[in-house]
């Protein structure tokens, strides 16, 4: 057994900038990522991000990734292990990972799970017919690999991943044929939805898809509107011919690994389903084992990263180490997390969070 003061499992923005403050406290860090690559989902957004200038305004995702990564650079007490999968976690704080084809454990001193979130999919008939993509999929294939998923496509949702990855896919040739909400209103922010309807792609509120229509591979769908029950409307069924199709109707948090712990979680639709329950300092109900980002409720990256500042903060003092700007850090990052979550779309979150402490299980 391998001991180590602190593991975070996930090398995404909240896991990188945990990381950050936890090494400047002194304590020996270990991030351990699955992919070859760290950054999460920001080395795959290409648009610029909003907020403030300390939240990276005006920088686009892939860079913003750069910038944190290279935060870490100078830091001789952190330790990488990415294509590295954790497939363990234990109460007693032992790390199980599948890494060149060998398990590996370790034991931790503290432990913050940074794993983030998945997408959530879309019932309908034949929806595995190849051809029909998750958003995070469509993102990776163009951003990362320079490979178009189709050339004429259909978005169903309108949220802001919906909304970008539509404009994304426009810029590179793409043909999206329609933007497709099940709810009466758009989701994401107007400034994207307005973008998208200036380059003549209209966004169909209370539609969704009746079925996906193709023999090997998705050549069209059927799309059918919605009454105020969210029920299927007889004889307003239309079809559109597609070679892809886009899912982006939410993610959920990845609160698998702390299920395996018997950490409380609780289902808060506000923070996108089944999330571990946190105090005021990211712990889970097992002493030593934290929480931050999507993992524990899904909001925008910029968060998520505050979340990491901040639960790096916490579990320096957890571990009797103390950052040379404690405080002063602290109280930067719980003010900047406080006014992200201020405006109408941090509503959601402001929500789950007093649900979350006062220990509701649904909504």
């Amino acid at each position: 057994m391998i001991s180590k003061d602190l593991i975070i499992i996930g090398g995404g923005p909240s896991g990188l900038c945990a990381a950050k403050t936890a090494a400047e406290a002194g304590i020996h860090v270990m991030i351990i990522e699955r992919s070859n690559q760290l950054g999460g989902q920001l080395i795959k957004q290409t648009h610029k991000f909003f907020g403030s200038k300390s939240q990276y305004a005006k920088t686009r995702g892939y860079d913003i990734a750069g910038i944190l990564i290279k935060d870490l650079e100078s830091k001789p007490n952190l330790e990488i292990m990415k294509n590295a999968t954790v497939v363990g976690l234990y109460p007693d704080l032992v790390v199980s990972v599948l890494y060149d084809g060998k398990y590996i454990k370790y034991q931790a001193k503290s432990i913050i799970v940074a794993t983030g979130a998945s997408e959530k999919f879309l019932a309908f008939e034949r929806n595995d017919l190849p051809g029909i993509y998750g958003a995070g999929a469509v993102q990776t294939l163009m951003n990362l690999y320079g490979v178009l998923p189709g050339k004429e496509i259909i978005m169903v949702g309108s949220g802001n991943i919906g909304l970008i990855v539509s404009y994304q896919l426009l810029q590179a040739g793409v043909n999206v044929k329609a933007i497709v909400e099940a709810a009466p209103f758009i989701g994401g922010y107007k400034v994207h939805a307005s973008k998208i309807r200036r380059l003549g792609v209209p966004i169909l509120t209370k539609t969704t898809v009746q079925k996906a229509i193709g023999t090997d591979h998705i050549e069209a769908v059927e799309l059918v509107s919605l009454d105020q029950a969210w029920r299927p409307i007889p004889g307003t069924e239309t079809e559109m011919t597609v070679d892809a199709l886009c899912i982006s109707v939410g993610l959920s948090p990845m609160h698998q690994l702390l299920s395996m712990v018997n950490a409380e979680t609780k289902f808060i639709p506000e923070l996108g389903g089944f999330v571990p329950v946190v105090n005021h300092h990211h712990e889970t109900s097992v002493p030593g084992i934290f929480v931050c980002g999507d993992a524990v409720g899904i909001e925008e990256a910029s968060s998520a990263m505050m979340e990491g500042y901040l639960t790096g903060l916490y579990i320096s003092k957890h571990l009797g180490f103390v950052h040379p700007n404690q405080k002063e850090l602290q109280n930067l990052y719980e003010t900047q997390l406080s006014m992200l979550r201020d405006g109408p779309f941090g509503t959601k979150t402001r929500v789950g969070l007093e649900k979350m402490r006062e220990g509701m299980k649904h909504a």
